[in-house]
């Protein structure tokens, strides 16, 4: 069963920085394609970063040069790296893996910035 837990959500002023976590079970982070997105109030959800088996990343363009998307395929564990937070980024932030038919979401981790 596969299992995807988000962390390292929170409250944080303009300008600041937060680093998400997403733990997996039951796949490999290595294998398939995992990204981050993200749902603000009233919006759809959208892609904010991913990262391929072959270490390609992708970033959406309101993050580019402050986000960051990486993993730690020891501890199964994918992390993004925002910086420069604005009142733009708040959302909820959900951590996703694909591969083929499978398809897979964490819980999603709040993330509030004040200006």
């Amino acid at each position: 069963q596969v299992q995807l837990v988000e962390s390292g959500g929170g409250l944080v002023q303009a300008g600041g920085s937060l680093r998400l976590s997403c733990a997996a079970s039951g796949m490999y982070f290595s294998i398939g394609v995992a990204g981050w997105y993200r749902q603000a109030p009233g919006k759809q959800r959208e892609l904010v970063a991913s990262i391929s088996s072959a270490d390609i990343t992708n970033y959406a363009d309101p993050v580019k040069g402050r986000f960051t998307i990486s993993r730690d395929n020891a501890k199964n564990t994918m992390y993004l790296q925002m910086n420069s937070l604005n009142s733009e980024d708040t959302a909820i932030y959900y951590c996703n893996w694909n591969r083929g038919f499978r398809n897979y979401w964490g819980q999603g981790t709040q993330v509030t910035v004040s200006s």
